[in-house]
């Protein structure tokens, strides 16, 4: 019988399939000797089992969650949701392939009135304690009540209130129903739209499931030393060697990525600590070098005190997916053949897709500025009801999704627009993300009152300037033989393409060059059949049979 959980205690080292993503870099990450919470897994067949049996826990499952919180109590030497140390947890999912914030999570678990008074002695900080509280029952309210709490200034009290108001059900105080029903919520998302709409556009399978990750809370809301960010080892839309981030100061990681706090550079935390920062460099440098490929960490600051949550293969700019894979290659961390695979067909198109017009540009008003988050220029209509944006681009037309900050329940609305555009948030958050996953354009950041003054315009957005324009602008073809990165690939790609397939008849039976790279990527049908790599889902350069 498969074991229904797995401590990650860098003893061992299952496979993604296994324990998901998340749970094989906390492992990976113990097994390195870096700073890690305590943490243990339910693995992805348990999600299977649950879906299988009408959405309940098996009695293996409830007798695991005991048995690995006995496991993080030992190794805090706290206990969970009582005493003068009480033990929180975060509840977080973690597919075998990344699906960034396409599932739930939720934080702060195993709090209740007694507990908040525990945590606030114990830091001498009542308002920490309070915070803390008061995150846990809007998490949880949202994500496994469904309870639409936007109430961010309310009490722990008032939010319970609303929440059984709205739902008829409440938020539990007995730490172990909470955790069961984190559990179920995040073995539910597996099933979610998003979730599906997501695979369905990445082609990621729907049968690889999700485990569930529980690990001691760490806090970044504690004090002035405390707070929470996000580190790419190389800047993931230009592709520079350079390391990219953001910080948050007295911030949990959800208020980064949810997008509805703008964070500051990285540069913030250098500043601050420097020796953590210097620290959570030299990580970062191991993990790229472990993992032969560039990396997105999540960390923590408890107090001055750097803990890494989660590292995995970032996300990137089809410009910096170029610049990546040639790059990795002359130092010497990867092959030809693995730089190939790391590179698709969409993304060289995304890179050869015209570009603003210079002269249209200094001739442009511009109508708003924020962070430049995915490179790229498309234009179109700017919408900010999700629904709509998916009708009308159903119907062909271009349509920018323009919103506050999105969620995953936006998603489809973003693989549906040419572009999207953001109030709020950082260069790490959801919208930046996701875009860069999908190659969309994107510009965040750029201010309150930017959604009411765009809706229903004709505008440009220029991923690569952090610029909104008015109007649909002209733009200006791109030639391949400009950018050195694209030349290299094109020379690998046509090295490697069976010598029948490496031209093209001209129509009277006799063989030309290739055109362009696309050309060169279509014929090399060797690609396809080059071994898979970390990179994320299987996805060549090629699909099966052998067309773009």
């Amino acid at each position: 019988m498969k074991p229904s959980y797995l401590l990650l205690d860098g003893s061992s080292l299952p496979s993604k399939e296994e324990i998901g993503g998340k749970a094989w870099s906390l492992a990976r990450m113990q097994q390195l000797g870096l700073p890690c919470p305590p943490a243990f897994v339910l693995p992805t067949h348990v999600c299977h089992a649950y879906n299988d049996s009408g959405a309940e826990l098996s009695p293996e499952v409830e007798e695991a969650l005991h048995l690995g919180i006995i496991h993080l109590e030992e190794s805090s030497r706290r206990s969970f949701g009582r005493g003068s140390r009480p033990l929180l947890v975060s509840v977080r999912s973690g597919a075998p392939v990344s699906m960034p914030g396409m599932m739930d999570t939720v934080l702060n678990l195993g709090i209740d009135a007694a507990v908040e008074e525990a945590l606030a002695a114990e830091s001498s900080d009542a308002g920490f304690a309070r915070d803390t509280h008061r995150r846990f029952v809007l998490s949880y309210g949202r994500i496994v009540l469904k309870a639409d709490l936007d109430d961010e200034t309310a009490t722990p009290d008032q939010l319970r209130v609303s929440a059984m108001a709205e739902t008829g059900r409440g938020v539990p105080v007995d730490p172990w129903e909470q955790l069961r029903g984190a559990v179920c919520a995040v073995l539910r998302s597996w099933q979610s739209a998003r979730a599906k709409a997501y695979r369905r556009h990445m082609n990621i399978p729907d049968s690889l499931g999700t485990a569930v990750t529980i690990q001691a809370m760490v806090f970044g809301n504690l004090d002035a030393t405390s707070g929470t960010g996000v580190l790419f080892t190389r800047d993931p839309l230009t592709g520079a060697p350079r390391p990219f981030g953001e910080y948050l100061p007295t911030g949990q990681g959800e208020d980064v990525v949810s997008g509805e706090r703008t964070p500051l550079p990285l540069t913030a935390l250098a500043k601050q600590l420097p020796a953590v920062h210097a620290q959570l460099l030299r990580s970062g440098r191991l993990l790229e070098r472990e993992g032969r490929d560039v990396q997105d960490i999540e960390f923590t600051v408890e107090k001055g005190r750097l803990y890494l949550l989660q590292s995995r293969t970032a996300k990137r700019a089809p410009e910096a997916a170029m610049r990546f894979a040639v790059d990795f290659v002359d130092e010497g961390l990867i092959t030809v053949d693995e730089a190939l695979v790391r590179v698709t067909a969409d993304q060289v198109e995304q890179v050869l897709r015209p570009r603003l017009d210079e002269g249209e540009r200094r001739r442009a008003s511009v109508l708003a500025i924020g962070e430049a988050a995915c490179p790229g220029v498309a234009a179109g209509v700017a919408i900010s009801n999700a629904d709509e944006v998916e009708r009308r681009a159903a119907n062909g037309e271009s349509v920018v999704f323009i919103a506050t900050t999105t969620s995953p329940e936006h998603v489809q609305a973003m693989i549906s627009s040419v572009a999207v555009c953001t109030e709020t948030g950082g260069s790490t958050s959801h919208a930046a993300v996701v875009c860069r996953g999908l190659g969309r354009p994107a510009v965040v950041g750029c201010g309150a009152g930017v959604v009411a003054e765009l809706e229903g315009r004709e505008i440009t957005i220029d991923g690569s300037k952090g610029e909104v324009l008015e109007g649909r602008l002209p733009l200006n073809a791109v030639h391949e033989g400009s950018d050195n990165y694209l030349c290299r690939l094109r020379e690998w790609v046509t090295a490697r393409a069976e010598p029948t397939t490496a031209a093209e008849e001209d129509g009277s039976g006799s063989q030309r060059p290739l055109p362009s790279l696309l050309s060169a990527y279509a014929a090399s049908r060797v690609t396809a059949n080059l071994p898979a790599t970390a990179a994320g889902p299987p996805s060549s350069v090629l699909n099966s049979s052998g067309a773009l």
